[in-house]
């Protein structure tokens, strides 16, 4: 099938991408490559998926062009009429977040709504597109449900997110479209962001830099390695949402609905302790890092354990990649492309 991949420069997009070039499909990848972080390993993905689409024979297109634009949006639908939409790009980073919060509402809400409109009037079949885990912010049941209220976040992020889960409804129930959300749960492996954990903590160790390690590592985060994360997506993507014919309106069930909408998490199973995680990181190094004992962050939420179980019934989602094998993964790759 061919599929529009927005983000496809990014971590998760990019794997996404290339997971459907080597499987045979056609893949129309959308990114503007911003400067977030260094387009320098933007850059080496889109390369890479060039090669992958070389390889494989699979038809590859790319259009550098903004999701808020709504312009562009709609000349890349017309031209390249998609039968699917996998929606990958956002501003990311809670923390980024405080600080700039008008990246988000263009990031995540303008072009949100960009590409609803674009898949609700070119007839796509199924629109599949990230969440995050962060919409639960002050929830602290543990693990977290899809089946449970998230109106209280913590961040301006995760508000924008959550309100991308409600103008998916919203375009579902009036006008068909199938919609599938996924609320991702800390992902993480090789190609990964400049500005995550893993990311930081390799590179500062390995520099014989502190680290700063808030809550005084104490936090336990559901990581969930990246290939795990890209067989979800695409499994999810494959299976079009469909009305939940027992969603009652007097007792309403938030991950369904009586339109072709749902939301499922999408995570490990298997919660960390962040100390741990720094050690997974020790071990893969061979070097001990210098520990920054901090507190709390404002916005960060002492933890994350992600129910996956409801994808896994959908789907037959089941990560398979324990956090030592993935962090040592991380590594290697980190160790080759920056010659380290």
């Amino acid at each position: 099938m061919k599929v529009l991949v927005t983000g496809n420069a990014g971590f998760i997009g990019f794997h996404t991408a290339k997971r459907l070039l080597e499987r045979g499909d056609s893949v129309v990848g959308f990114d503007v490559v911003n400067d977030y972080y260094d387009p320098t390993i933007k850059e080496a993905r889109l390369e890479i998926l060039k090669d992958t689409a070389a390889r494989t024979g699979a038809e590859y297109v790319f259009v550098r062009e903004d999701l808020a634009d709504q312009a562009a949006v709609n000349a890349a639908f017309e031209v390249h009429q998609p039968e699917r939409v996998i929606h990958l790009a956002a501003q990311a980073g809670v923390r980024y977040s405080l600080e700039n919060p008008h990246a988000y509402v263009q990031s995540n809400l303008v072009a949100f709504t960009n590409i609803l409109e674009a898949c609700r009037h070119h007839h796509v079949q199924h629109l599949t597109y990230a969440s995050t885990s962060s919409v639960y912010g002050a929830n602290t049941r543990m693990p977290f449900s899809e089946h449970e209220g998230v109106n209280h976040p913590l961040q301006f992020y995760a508000a924008t997110k959550k309100a991308n889960e409600l103008m998916a409804h919203s375009y579902s129930h009036l006008f068909g479209l199938p919609t599938t959300g996924l609320r991702f749960f800390t992902v993480y492996g090789p190609w990964g962001r400049p500005d995550m954990a893993l990311f930081l903590f390799t590179r500062k160790t390995l520099a014989g830099e502190p680290i700063p390690v808030f809550n005084h590592g104490h936090h336990t985060r559901d990581f969930t390695y990246v290939d795990d994360i890209v067989e979800g997506v695409i499994r999810a993507n494959d299976d079009i949402a469909a009305p939940n014919p027992e969603w009652n309106s007097d007792s309403p069930d938030p991950a369904t609905s009586n339109a072709p909408y749902r939301i499922f998490n999408i995570g490990n199973n298997n919660p960390v302790k962040l100390s741990a995680y720094i050690e997974a990181i020790e071990n893969a190094l061979g070097k001990e890092a210098i520990k920054e004992l901090l507190p709390l962050q404002p916005g960060d939420v002492p933890d994350t354990y992600a129910d996956s179980s409801e994808l896994e019934k959908a789907v037959g989602y089941k990560p398979a990649t324990p956090v030592n094998e993935g962090v040592a993964n991380f590594v290697a790759w980190y160790r080759d492309f920056y010659g380290v």
